[in-house]
C-alpha cells in the first residue's frame, strides 16, 4: 500500500512537471513566467521538494524491500520459467526504477543546481528581469548526449509507470477481473503518453523547432 500510495503521488508530480516543460513551446514568456512564479513560492517550494524526496525514499526503500521478500520467498530459482501474466515491465519494476533514480538525480545536477553545464551561468535575465529558463532548457537539450539519456530516462519511466498505474488498483483492493484489463490498458495508455510529451521537449530541440531566446 505505501508502495501504490507514494506512487500516485509521484505520477501526480510526473504530469504536472510535464504540463510545465510543455510550456516551452508557447515561448520564452510562459516557461520564465511559469518558473518565477514557483521561485515565488519560497518556503513551501521546499516544502513540496521535500515532501517528494520523502514519497521518492519510501517508494524506493519499500519497492527493494518487496523485491528481496520475494527473492527469499522462493530462494531456488525455477529451472524454467514459463510468464503468463507478468510483463516485461512488471518483472523488472525494481531495476527500471534505479535506473529513473540515476536519471533523476543527474537532471536535478543539469538543470535544478545547473553544474553540469557552464553556459547556463552566462544567461542573462530576459527581458522582465527573470532567470532565462526558456533558453536554460535549449540550450540544455542541445547537446546530443544529454537529449538521448533524457529520452531513455523517459522510456525507462514509461515502462515503470506502464505497469505501476494499474498495479497501484490491485494493491489497494480496487479492481476486479472485468475492470482489471481496462486499468491495465489505461495505465499502459498515460504512459506513453508521458514518454510522448516529455521526449517531445528534446526532438524538438535537436531539430531546431525551438532556438533559445538569446545567444551566448
Amino acid at each position: 500500500m505505501i508502495v501504490a500510495i507514494t506512487g500516485v503521488v509521484l505520477i501526480a508530480f510526473v504530469i504536472g512537471h510535464l504540463l510545465g516543460n510543455l510550456q516551452i513551446f508557447l515561448g520564452p514568456d510562459w516557461v520564465n513566467s511559469y518558473a518565477e512564479h514557483l521561485r515565488a513560492l519560497g518556503p513551501l517550494l521546499w516544502a513540496i521538494r521535500i515532501f517528494l524526496l520523502v514519497n521518492l525514499l519510501l517508494h524506493i526503500f519499500y519497492t527493494i524491500s518487496l523485491a528481496i521478500e520475494n527473492r527469499r520467498a522462493r530462494p531456488v530459482h525455477y529451472r524454467k520459467r514459463d510468464y503468463v501474466k507478468a510483463t516485461f515491465a512488471s518483472r523488472y519494476m525494481a531495476m527500471s526504477g534505479l535506473i529513473v533514480l540515476a536519471f533523476i538525480l543527474y537532471h536535478l545536477a543539469h538543470f535544478t543546481v545547473r553544474v553540469t553545464d557552464p553556459r547556463f551561468l552566462l544567461l542573462k535575465a530576459d527581458p522582465l528581469n527573470r532567470y532565462d529558463v526558456y533558453s536554460m532548457m535549449v540550450y540544455g537539450f542541445q547537446n546530443i548526449f544529454v537529449s538521448a539519456f533524457y529520452v531513455l530516462g523517459m522510456f525507462l519511466l514509461a515502462l515503470h509507470l506502464s505497469h505501476g498505474t494499474s498495479s497501484f488498483f490491485q494493491s489497494l483492493g480496487l479492481n476486479d477481473e472485468k475492470l482489471a484489463p481496462r486499468l491495465a490498458v489505461a495505465g499502459r495508455l498515460l504512459a506513453w503518453l508521458i514518454f510522448v510529451g516529455y521526449t517531445s521537449i528534446p526532438v524538438a530541440v535537436l531539430l531546431h523547432l525551438v532556438k533559445p531566446a538569446q545567444q551566448i
